[in-house]
């Protein structure tokens, strides 16, 4: 199994920045991407980004040019940076880890964290 915990969220106005973190556990070997998913009230949940255990990363067309995502194995996290906020990206986010064991896929999420900007 795998456990992740978001941390980061907040409140913050629009043009700001705030960072998020994904923390991994348990079969960290069978992580085949970490995304960050986002769901605003009444909407459903989106992807914003996503890395794969290679590197390679793939955006939002919404978030391109204003977050980044990049991981940091040492610690086994997934941060994901965001600038120039705007009051739409307003959302619980989510992480989420694809994995691969013993040949068969499985995904785990976290609990959450709130981002909220304010016009």
């Amino acid at each position: 199994q795998v456990q992740l915990v978001e941390s980061g969220g907040g409140l913050v106005q629009a043009g700001g920045s705030l960072r998020l973190s994904c923390a991994a556990s348990g079969i960290i070997s069978s992580i085949n991407a970490i995304v960050w998913y986002r769901q605003a009230p009444g909407k459903q949940r989106e992807l914003v980004a996503a890395i794969t255990s290679g590197g390679s990363t793939n955006y939002a067309d919404s978030v391109k040019g204003r977050f980044t995502i990049s991981r940091h194995n040492a610690r086994n996290t997934v941060d994901l940076q965001m600038n120039t906020l705007k009051p739409e990206d307003t959302a619980t986010y989510y992480c989420n880890a694809d994995t691969i064991q013993k040949g068969r896929r499985y995904g785990y999420w976290g609990q959450g964290t709130q981002v909220t900007v304010s016009s």
